[in-house]
This record gives C-alpha cells, structure tokens and sequence, in this order.
C-alpha cells in the first residue's frame, strides 16, 4: 500500500471538511426553518421573542456536549448567542409583521 503524499492528504482532508461544511449549512437552514414556526406560533399567542429561562438551559447542555465531544464548550456557547440572537431578531420581525 502506497503512502499518500502530503499533497494528497491535505486535498482528501479539505474534501472531508467541504462536505463537514455543506452539511452544517443544511442543518442549519433546517434549524432556521424549524425557529421561523416557533416565531410564527409565538407572534400568534403573544409570547415574547426570547425566552431567558431556554436559553440558559441550552447553554448549559451544548456546554455539556461540547465538553464531551471535546470541542471548546465557550465557542461553543459563542455560536449558540450568535444563532439565538439571529433567531430573536426573526422572530421580533415576525411579531411585527402580525
């Protein structure tokens, strides 16, 4: 068996990485379309756009998966605020829209 070059490892990685990439964006536009429903059933009960008390729940347990999957638990918390405070600004304009 023939050893790759390191030419040859760096494109079969960036491959792996490119497809790791595509799928993060599908699961994240799944997770948005699930958010936009959760804004729609919200605006239409009058419930606010954040809810604190989730939030600091999630926090915790991505904190929890990302410790276990060995993935910085702070980047992860940072990801999460940044995809929440997307989500709040969706669903603040949803509410305004009704």
């Amino acid at each position: 068996m023939t050893e790759l070059t390191p030419q040859a490892r760096l494109d079969r990685l960036r491959s792996s990485i490119d497809n790791i990439d595509a799928a993060l964006i599908h699961m994240l536009a799944e997770r948005f379309r699930c958010t936009q429903e959760v804004g729609v059933l919200k605006a239409e009960h009058a419930m606010p756009a954040s809810d604190p008390d989730r939030e600091t729940r999630q926090i915790a347990r991505l904190r929890s998966l990302a410790e276990d999957a060995h993935l910085d638990p702070e980047f992860a918390e940072k990801w999460f605020n940044f995809v929440v405070a997307e989500v709040i600004q969706h669903h603040t304009e949803i509410a305004a829209d009704r």
